[in-house]
């Protein structure tokens, strides 16, 4: 109990420890309080802070200083085994979600090796027996060839026009995007080169690869985060917080869905990649929407005349660009975090800029550099800000500087 001078008294039977067998020593409750306040305040004490803390705790009145200097020893070794432990476990989540992400990585490969496999044999097969489409050259084949096309798939050649106020032309579309932006996330539907220098594992970035053989330019991104999913959605949908290119981002309808969705009509303007080429601007549909297993969908197109959406008034001094379907997958992982798929895939309308400057338009690495991958880096850095892990410096900046940075710079190139 507590003297008059505010010391601790220390009862007769708990004077000083209690040796077993002359090798351990044993510390009474109230001594191991008293040593657990004075590692909070100084995990290693000089020997004169040491006797002091003799002189100034009266239940450590009888303890030696070199038990007090061993204690400790132990008491720091444990905490060093505690965060080692808690390190691996940490390490083990992520190398068991990053060999869950590597594991459908690889059945997708897979997948697109058969498929071109199958292509080649079909191509052989062609090459090697000769074709009565190529050998008839009546006029009555080829008009009931185009007629028999144009059957087959009239919505191609007419789209039916969908109306903006119309919550279920718009749902169509979203749905539609959503398909295809899964096949390019998850699935074959484009022909994905990982860059080079991009290992996987717990502590990289992600697997960025890029396009190869499609419209436009795209890139993907796959990788894993300590966030949940709903704040990584709402990081991802917060577009000119990390996209440095982003000069203005504009939400003009939102439209709740039926299967606890939203539809968002949206306006965004881009910095030119050169001074000598006109801004970008597009006009496109994003739709958030939840799967079975627990993921979140972001996925994103413009709309078109031939996508059958509405599309927006062209702006003075901009070229309108097209977001071909793109977006984020957020997938909930065992343990905490999320993983996350991103696919950009654009067509810059690079027919519209000197042919000396069309190469930036046209390149799909640039795409990942400035926009995918930079999506992933902001997660990772936001998540290691949040968890505490992050060291300031190195070309690292906290929060709330990076965005002051951000906005100045863009206030220069407004100029």
């Amino acid at each position: 109990m507590a003297s008059s001078r505010g010391r601790l008294r220390l009862s007769p039977r708990a004077a000083a420890p209690q040796l077993d067998a002359g090798k351990y020593v044993r510390y009474t409750a109230e001594q191991v309080d008293a040593l657990e306040l004075a590692y909070g305040e100084c995990p290693k004490p000089s020997s004169l802070r040491r006797q002091q803390l003799i002189r100034d705790c009266a239940v450590l009145t009888n303890v030696e200083p070199r038990q007090i200097k061993v204690w400790f020893q132990n008491r720091r070794c444990r905490e060093k085994q505690r965060r080692e432990s808690s390190r691996l476990q940490t390490v083990n989540r992520k190398l068991g979600a990053m060999n869950k992400l590597l594991m459908e990585e690889n059945d997708r490969l897979q997948k697109q090796v058969s498929r071109l496999v199958f292509d080649n044999g079909y191509m052989k097969n062609r090459l090697h027996s000769p074709s009565v489409a190529t050998t008839d050259t009546s006029c009555e084949s080829v008009v009931t060839s185009g007629q028999h096309k144009q059957q087959q798939n009239p919505a191609v050649l007419h789209p039916p026009q969908r109306d903006a106020n119309n919550p279920a032309g718009l749902l169509a579309i979203a749905e539609e995007t959503l398909a295809e932006f899964m096949s390019k996330a998850t699935g074959t539907a484009v022909n994905w080169v990982q860059m080079v220098g991009m290992k996987p594992g717990p502590d990289s970035v992600g697997i960025i690869a890029v396009s190869h053989n499609c419209s436009g330019v795209a890139a993907r991104a796959c990788g894993l985060v300590s966030l949940e999913p709903t704040k990584v959605a709402e990081i991802l949908k917060d577009r000119a917080s990390w996209y440095r290119d982003c000069r203005r981002v504009d939400i003009l309808h939102v439209i709740p869905t039926g299967n606890g969705g939203t539809i968002e009509l949206i306006y965004m303007q881009t910095y030119a990649l050169t001074t000598l080429a006109e801004p970008r601007d597009f006009w496109t549909l994003r739709y958030t929407s939840g799967l079975d297993d627990g993921s979140l969908v972001i996925c994103e197109r413009s709309l078109t005349h031939s996508t059958g959406g509405p599309s927006g008034p062209k702006t003075p001094d901009f070229i309108r660009a097209e977001v071909l379907p793109s977006g984020y997958l957020i997938r909930p992982c065992d343990g905490g975090g999320s993983m996350i798929y991103i696919v950009d895939h654009v067509d810059l309308n690079a027919c519209s800029v000197p042919e000396v400057l069309r190469p930036l338009y046209e390149s799909p690495k640039i795409l990942a550099q400035k926009m995918t991958a930079a999506a992933l880096r902001h997660i990772r850095q936001i998540a290691h800000e949040s968890s505490g892990e992050t060291p300031y410096g190195a070309g690292r900046q906290p929060a709330v500087l990076r965005t002051f940075s951000q906005r100045l710079s863009r206030r220069v190139e407004d100029f």
